[in-house]
């Protein structure tokens, strides 16, 4: 028994020196969708975002990547969408993001920010290695054309978009917070976690900065296809009152108008019809 137990010990101490070994890095053989990371030069109410996504899609494996760069006016900020994408059939897991509108000279113009992953070539998600420090983590600028179509015109995901119910100055607090954290990753690495550091808990995280305790700890944050019965039951939805889950899901599905609407110069707009 003693020597089981050292070997135990011994077993133990071997897999906390590996772990704490792995260091994130910004350097290796990334995916060619993730090779370029964002990053944001900020004067005063003029953010400059660089390499936002908005590959061209042929299929989910064949596409090429196109990205450009683009200068937003916090004073224009306008709202913010919460997306929820569940991939599996009994509901619990699921990739969110935030999508922001600001006024332009003739419609809003959004930019989506997306916590994930950061693949190297070959790899794929795994929930179990991202316990393990076994990815980094990243903040993916995208146009909606390409974070959203993506999901809906090539995954064939559903994709619900809530419009958020808040105020402006909570909006651009929100938007800059993350906007400073993409730039702390551009700069300093770090790796993602499945229970502390995903696409949700970071959206919490940022959202309670600025508004402290506004989303409480819940299964439905670490189970975020359910992160919507949450964001429903807090208030932050825009949406009528005492609606079913279910209902509410049926209104704000978008995938019918993403497919039907996918080459519309105006898709953000007809999406949200």
């Amino acid at each position: 028994m003693k020597k089981i137990l050292l070997g135990l010990v011994i077993l133990l101490f071997l897999f906390f020196v590996w772990f704490f070994s792995q260091k994130p890095s910004n350097s290796r053989a990334w995916t060619k969708d993730q090779t370029q990371l964002p990053f944001a030069d900020i004067d005063g109410d003029l953010i400059t975002i660089h390499n936002i996504r908005n590959n061209a899609y042929r299929t989910t494996d064949d596409f090429d990547v196109v990205t450009y760069d683009k200068t937003v006016d916090l004073k224009h900020i306008e709202r913010v969408d919460y997306i929820v994408e569940p991939f599996s059939n009994w509901g619990g897991p699921a990739h969110t993001f935030l999508t922001f509108g600001f006024a332009g000279a003739t419609n809003t113009e959004y930019l989506a920010l997306s916590v994930e992953i950061r693949k190297e070539q070959g790899e794929s998600f795994s929930p179990w290695k991202g316990l393990l420090r076994q990815y980094e983590i990243m903040y993916v600028a995208g146009d909606e054309r390409d974070l959203i179509g993506l999901r809906t015109n090539y995954r064939h995901d559903n994709v619900y978009l809530y419009p958020i119910r808040t105020t402006k100055e909570r909006i651009r607090a929100l938007f800059l917070s993350m906007i400073e954290r993409m730039n702390t990753l551009y700069e300093h690495p770090e790796f993602y976690n499945t229970l502390t550091s995903t696409c949700t808990t970071n959206i919490q995280k940022h959202v309670n900065e600025i508004f402290p305790g506004r989303v409480p700890l819940s299964y439905k944050i670490l189970l975020p296809g359910y992160s919507d019965e949450l964001a429903y039951t807090l208030g932050l939805i825009d949406a009528p009152e005492n609606i079913s889950i279910e209902d509410l899901r049926t209104r704000f599905r978008i995938n019918e108008k993403a497919e039907r609407f996918a080459d519309d110069p105006l898709f953000s707009q007809k999406i949200r019809e």
